[in-house]
């Protein structure tokens, strides 16, 4: 019995319990009019107004120990209904949502991708115009190439100078003698060591730009100690390969990028 008594010790807290009375106002309240009271009346004024209090029909609330809020329910107050902004499939607060699970999915992923795919198609296009913009114009880009028709108005041992790119080109139909003398010149000898082969594509053609490598003169075609070019600015002599042969030009002449894509058609750049 004692350890039944110290255990009832124990709870007897949360089983105590008290009552909040709150008053319902069941009895309308009444404007007073104006009156002026008397000495005997004010003296009985606190029993005047307490007559006048709704005080009947209190309601009481019975509560555990522990302190407890009073809650006033409204009737006047609509809470929000968000089904506007739900799937129709999870509008329903009773049915489970797995079922609609894996294409609700779908939809969001498809939904995700598409964008994406648009987005990046956008940004690619963007970014393109963009690159496109800051590069050469179509007339620039127009005279970085030149065709030349190489027919009968091309003989063997004829040079013909023309303009790309601003600058002087040269180009030239070698003889077979030419070829012969150019194939065997030692290298080692060379200021600037090239083997004729390595500088044409066909033996028969040549193509260089006509700028000195020394302080950029033209030279000139079929002249010169070697048969090649000649710079008279400041004696710098060239064979029929291009390659330095005397003077103070430090480089042989420089090569541009061609090729044939067909046998009478040569094009540079």
């Amino acid at each position: 019995m004692l350890q039944a008594g110290s255990r009832v010790n124990i709870i007897r807290p949360y089983l105590k319990t008290h009552f909040r009375v709150t008053c319902s106002v069941t009895k309308p309240l009444e404007i007073l009019t104006r009156h002026k009271l008397t000495a005997q009346e004010a003296s009985a004024c606190f029993s005047i107004l307490s007559q006048r209090l709704p005080i009947d029909n209190y309601l009481s609330k019975p509560s555990t120990s522990l302190d407890a809020h009073l809650r006033q329910a409204h009737s006047d107050i609509k809470v929000p209904d968000f089904c506007r902004y739900r799937r129709k499939q999870v509008r329903d607060p009773a049915s489970c949502s797995k079922e609609s699970e894996a294409s609700r999915k779908v939809m969001t992923y498809g939904m995700a991708v598409g964008c994406g795919m648009v987005s990046m198609y956008c940004a690619k296009t963007v970014v393109h115009e963009l690159v496109s913009s800051m590069g050469p114009s179509a007339d620039v880009l127009a005279l970085s190439k030149v065709e030349i028709n190489l027919g009968e108005e091309f003989p063997e041992g004829k040079c013909v100078t023309m303009k790309w790119r601003g600058k002087p080109l040269f180009v030239r139909h070698r003889t077979a003698e030419e070829i012969d003398r150019e194939q065997k010149v030692d290298i080692s000898k060379l200021r600037d060591p090239q083997h004729d082969s390595d500088r044409v594509k066909r033996p028969e053609w040549l193509v260089l730009i006509g700028v000195c490598t020394h302080l950029g003169c033209v030279p000139i075609a079929n002249q010169g100690d070697f048969g090649g070019y000649y710079c008279p600015c400041h004696g710098s002599h060239f064979d029929c390969s291009g390659r330095v042969r005397k003077g103070p030009a430090p480089r042989n002449l420089e090569v541009p990028y061609y090729e044939f894509p067909e046998d009478d058609l040569l094009v540079v750049g």
